[in-house]
């Protein structure tokens, strides 16, 4: 695209919705609050976890990189979005829409494997208390967002490789907010389902096989909280709550978006309000309300805050 391949098609025409003026610019104002309450709740979990010496934990260090990603993750897509709902042609050139592709891909495989260290991390926390420290030290805390970031940018490349090479010389015109390989993939100028599948293959089951794995983790700390309490799982619901909602906000739409090849234009489009916008903005939300440490943490800012007002 765009020289890559000798391909003809400099530019892609993105289709967001079809609607009137007075709806794109409602979207205009919903996306950019939405942007807005993404930087400040994450920027903030990030400052309090940083900042509060109560919160130097492994645990604390694994929803530090999160809210990072969430950011960024938001960052890929939604001022790309604000600012071509301004205007009348929504265009993006070839190189942005793969920077696009490359980035979103990245940074959701990244997320994938935060999460399951967040899963194993609270596995060892209930499962194993006395030998917490020991196993989740800092060395191991760092190689799990060392391997996160490896395991996105080689999925990133891996997806990137064979679709840089198909030619794209008719059509230009993405039914999306966004650029996404199962949406470009459709615009070459060849039989796209061999195409199609590989992708649905890779970050299909790459979404299916994380999210399965993320389930038989909290299983088993709920069957091994079970056998210790007489039945009571109250507790592990209460410590896991936070865990399971973010990740079945994360990976619902993950997985309609690629495990179905071709979901409809609707359900696609009201899904990366939800996945780029909506969930970024719950995470600080959930743990803020569903964690006591943080609660606890922003008590504390207030009253540190009050002291300096006053002193």
């Amino acid at each position: 695209m765009g020289g890559l391949n000798d391909s003809v098609v400099t530019e892609l025409v993105l289709l967001p919705l079809d609607c009137s003026r007075e709806k794109q610019l409602f979207l205009v104002f919903l996306c950019s609050l939405l942007y807005v309450w993404v930087i400040l709740g994450n920027v903030f979990i990030l400052f309090l976890i940083i900042t509060d010496s109560h919160l130097q934990s492994p645990m604390y260090f694994l929803l530090a990189n999160l809210s990072l990603i969430d950011v960024c993750l938001s960052s890929t897509t939604i001022p790309k979005i604000v600012i071509d709902l301004s205007h009348e042609y929504k265009v993006i050139s070839s190189q942005g829409c793969m920077t696009q592709i490359c980035f979103i891909h990245i940074m959701g495989g990244v997320e994938m494997v935060l999460l399951i260290a967040m899963a194993f991390d609270r596995c060892v926390a209930i499962c194993k208390p006395l030998h917490y420290l020991k196993i989740m030290n800092p060395k191991i805390c760092v190689s799990f967002v060392t391997s996160g970031w490896v395991t996105g940018v080689v999925h990133s490349m891996l997806q990137f490789g064979f679709v840089i090479n198909l030619p794209f010389c008719g059509p230009n015109k993405i039914d999306s907010f966004y650029c996404d390989l199962p949406k470009v993939i459709k615009l070459a100028c060849l039989d796209a389902v061999k195409y199609e599948f590989i992708v649905t293959a890779n970050s299909g089951f790459m979404s299916v096989g994380t999210f399965i794995l993320l389930l038989l983790s909290y299983a088993y700390i709920l069957l091994t909280v079970w056998k210790r309490s007489s039945g009571d799982l109250s507790k592990a619901f209460v410590t896991l709550s936070a865990h399971i909602t973010v990740v079945f906000l994360f990976f619902t739409p993950c997985i309609i978006l690629y495990a179905w090849p071709s979901p409809p234009s609707l359900v696609d489009k009201n899904l990366f309000i939800v996945d780029f916008a909506i969930i970024p903005v719950l995470n600080p939300i959930i743990y803020t309300l569903r964690n006591k440490d943080i609660r606890i943490a922003i008590k504390r800012l207030q009253k540190r805050r009050l002291y300096t007002k006053f002193c």
